[in-house]
């Protein structure tokens, strides 16, 4: 719990493992019994067939914003499903309170086929400025974690995108078709071309951790949910990676952003991708 006159990097000094004991005994509890386990009763769509909710969301998020919260009170979680369920909980992101942005099985298509690749994301955000941010793959036992300033990290090891590979094709991670619409579709064209070998994304959280181990060079992303990019782009940030709108600015957590957008290895093939999605035209390798 944040004491009166502890700031929040003292905060996570303090607690950050705290915070990812929640994130896994939220997993353990509510994800991982679920897991090739579910019921036709505990999957229910939202928008549509591709957009599915669980109840290992459901309760995952709801575990999570009890933990969260008493962890660090005067804080408010913003989540997917609390989102869905109200709107207007999403304008918390640009308050004063610190703001935990929650992605409680991010890759929901993923669980309910049994596929591995899905996780959880959880991100602390003050003011618009990504802090600190867990990433979980429940079923690979895997976690990620990025302190703003202090590095990323998987199991302990310290993370570095480094620079993709000369005269390789570009590995870009884009939205996938399922979810994009054809405007969507016509903007993300430009990835589409000699020296990129661009593939349909998985869980968004998972494609970022690519970046950061430099197994995937970049993404192109349609969309702006805070709670799938969040955690992921600090993540991708601290290893030296970086991120950009064809605005050309870097993505806000708080929206607004031109669209698409990528992050990357590094900030020259951020700007390589972001030339290609603009219509630029000539790839500037």
């Amino acid at each position: 719990m944040i004491e009166d006159t502890e700031t929040i990097d003292e905060f996570l000094v303090r607690h950050s493992a705290d915070v990812e004991e929640a994130v896994r005994k939220a997993a353990a509890a509510e994800i991982m019994p679920r897991f090739r386990q579910l019921g036709a009763h505990e999957v229910d769509q939202k928008s549509g067939p591709h957009d599915l909710v669980t109840d290992a969301d459901r309760n995952a998020e709801l575990y999570l914003t009890r933990a969260l919260g008493a962890l660090l009170p005067g804080s408010v979680v913003v989540g997917e499903e609390a989102v869905h369920a109200n709107p207007a909980t999403y304008e918390a992101i640009q308050g004063d309170a610190p703001v935990w942005i929650v992605d409680p099985v991010d890759g929901t298509r993923q669980f309910v086929h049994g596929d591995d690749g899905f996780c959880t994301l959880v991100a602390l955000v003050r003011h618009g400025v990504l802090l600190a941010s867990w990433t979980y793959a429940p079923a690979r036992d895997q976690l990620a974690t990025a302190v703003r300033g202090g590095g990323a990290f998987l199991e302990g090891e310290r993370l570095f995108a480094g620079p993709p590979e000369p005269g390789r094709d570009l590995r870009v991670a884009t939205s996938h078709p399922d979810y994009t619409n054809d405007e969507q579709k016509r903007a993300l064209l430009g990835v589409w071309t000699d020296g990129v070998a661009p593939r349909a994304c998985g869980s968004a959280g998972l494609e970022y951790l690519a970046i950061a181990r430099g197994e995937l060079d970049a993404t192109a992303f349609c969309w702006e949910a805070a709670w799938d990019h969040a955690a992921g782009l600090l993540l991708v940030e601290e290893a030296g990676g970086a991120h950009l709108t064809l605005g050309g600015g870097p993505f806000r957590v708080t929206g607004g952003n031109s669209l698409p957008f990528t992050a990357a290895r590094d900030a020259a093939t951020a700007r390589r991708v972001a030339g290609l999605l603009s219509g630029v035209g000539s790839d500037p390798r």
